[in-house]
């Protein structure tokens, strides 16, 4: 079989599982976030914390749970790695460097796991299993709760009340994501990944050297690192270190948990602004994106020419040899169209126009099918601004599920969107203004450019994977790239809070034969055609400094 049908049929493979997966999850999810009962377990959490879940919140109240349980979160993660050294199940690792801690603290919490250490060298089994497997679990449910909080400002009217927070977390913790991680890590462990409390080992005494390994509780951590697009690894090498994805069926699993929570929300957003066909429309949206970007990826990653490239069977630097190019593009698309990071290939070493797309992809927003939650309430402000823009064009006033956008939620949409490319733009601008950034740089001209504009496209947008080339375990890159973070976290969240509140406090607005049909496959062209525009107009000249002069150059 060649490598290039190898690498198709894994991707049809992978959409009928999607495809399976959609109603039944979509379903639930909804039945979730609508269900006035609460289960023992989560009223014994409530208890715990002193929470009343059948209070209604408005916007400011949410708000405000949201940043106050993630400030509580970035301080303990940050404690708990400032006294590593004194814990038990440490192995013999010392506490960690306060930017550093400060930096990892700042990456969990905000769903992004960026990783300027190297696991297995660094964390003992306290911090990766009591510290950043927590936080891979809460931080998704964070993303969750903010996208449901939007969606009830669709479906609400006359009132401003968006739900609890505390009972949103709770219920996507408990009823959603920790369900689907038992599961998922009994998978991951029948397919070989490792699962223990071990010491380190010395490996390879008749071989003619030596190796040390630490083990740990890596497939219970793995599964909730894609299922909650997360991404940070239990070892430096992440999903292309055997332990954590042993082989070809693992990787494809690993992927299909990536996508199947940000995709399957699609249909809960239909299910509860009670118009299917408007979760249809934007799950095309999405599924357009990612469809086209995996071929682009596949294209560029086989049509490596040259000797090199030749001998190699292909662009397989920085790639395994078990996965080879199709799995690794496929996986790298996924990753960096969400809010994953996860890597099973280096992506530093990909083509200069494949980097591109990863790039592309996540200065999209990370929209298609985007992060878990954050990948729905993202590709809802774009649909904002695309009907804004339609209305602007028939010169009516812009409607979308029987809500008008008017001065004040077209300001919310358009500050969101701003954001983010301040802060990847700011920073980037910043490392090459200061002499001392740039001499993190591994490469020089257009890739090391791309190093840096990477670090802080991930960063901001809350990815967490890398160029890998790039020095990021510095005072410069550990403080900006932890402050890129929790702003480009948090920040749009106040906009869509403060969005949904005002959605919420309408009065319907009835359909006329005026109305765009956001329901019909000409919204959805828009809507793509809307999302590339401004991501265009937005980061090309940066594009054209990075990969796409290393692309021209090869």
């Amino acid at each position: 079989m060649s490598p290039v049908l190898a690498g198709i049929l894994q991707l049809l493979a992978l959409v009928v599982a999607l495809g399976l997966s959609y109603r039944p999850l979509g379903d639930h999810m909804a039945k979730v976030y609508s269900s006035e009962k609460h289960l023992k377990p989560e009223k014994w959490i409530y208890k715990a914390i002193g929470a009343n879940p059948a209070v209604e919140m408005r916007w400011p109240a949410y708000l405000r749970g949201v940043l106050a349980f993630s400030a509580v979160s970035v301080l303990f993660l940050y404690l708990l790695q400032r006294v590593q050294g004194s814990l038990p199940g440490s192995l013999g690792f010392v506490s960690i460097d306060p930017d550093q801690a400060f930096n990892t603290a700042a990456s969990f919490v905000a769903n992004t796991n960026w990783q300027s250490y190297y696991g297995e060298q660094a964390m003992g089994h306290v911090v990766q299993t009591g510290g950043l497997a927590v936080q891979n679990f809460v931080s998704a449910a964070v993303g969750m709760a903010v996208a449901v909080a939007l969606v009830r400002g669709f479906a609400r009217s006359r009132t401003g009340e968006l739900g609890n927070f505390w009972a949103d977390l709770v219920r996507g913790v408990v009823r959603i994501l920790l369900p689907m991680a038992v599961i998922g890590a009994l998978v991951l462990v029948a397919c070989g990944a490792i699962q223990n409390f071990s010491g380190i080992h010395e490996v390879g005494q008749f071989t003619g050297g030596t190796q040390q390994w630490n083990g740990g509780a890596v497939a219970s951590q793995e599964v909730i690192k894609e299922l909650g697009t997360n991404g940070g690894g239990y070892f430096n090498a992440n999903s292309a270190h055997p332990f954590e994805n042993p082989n070809g069926l693992s990787n494809l699993f690993e992927i299909y948990l990536i996508l199947v929570i940000p995709f399957a929300l699609t249909r809960t957003f239909g299910r509860m602004v009670g118009s299917l066909k408007q979760g249809y429309a934007i799950l095309g949206t999405m599924a357009a994106i990612w469809i086209g970007f995996t071929a682009l990826m596949m294209w560029t990653e086989f049509a490596g020419k040259g000797p090199a490239f030749e001998l190699a069977g292909g662009a397989m630097e920085g790639k395994e040899t078990r996965f080879g190019i199709g799995a690794s593009a496929i996986f790298s698309v996924a990753t960096t169209l969400t809010s994953t990071g996860a890597v099973n290939s280096f992506h530093s070493s990909n083509t200069g126009f494949g980097g591109g797309i990863n790039l592309l992809g996540m200065q999209l927003g990370e929209i298609a099918p985007g992060g878990v939650g954050s990948g729905i309430y993202g590709m809802l402000i774009m649909a904002i601004i695309a009907v804004f823009i339609a209305g602007l064009m028939v010169g009516r006033t812009p409607e979308y599920l029987g809500k008008k956008i008017g001065t004040r939620e077209i300001k919310f949409a358009a500050c969101y969107i701003l954001v983010t490319p301040a802060l990847v733009l700011g920073f980037t601008a910043a490392s090459f203004v200061l002499d001392t950034p740039a001499n993190s740089m591994t490469n020089s001209g257009a890739h090391g450019f791309s190093e840096i504009l990477y670090a802080f496209t991930s960063g901001a947008n809350n990815n967490g994977s890398a160029f890998a080339g790039l020095n990021a375990d510095t005072q410069w890159f550990n403080s900006t790239i932890g402050i890129a973070m929790l702003l480009g976290r948090f920040l749009p969240m106040v906009f869509v809070l403060a969005l949904a509140g005002s959605l919420a406090e309408q009065t319907p607005v009835p359909e006329t034969a005026g109305t765009l049909r956001t329901e019909k496959p000409l919204f959805t062209g828009l809507l793509v055609g809307t999302i590339m525009i401004i991501t265009g107009l937005t980061y090309f000249p940066a594009l054209a400094l990075g990969p796409l002069a290393e692309g021209l150059a090869a």
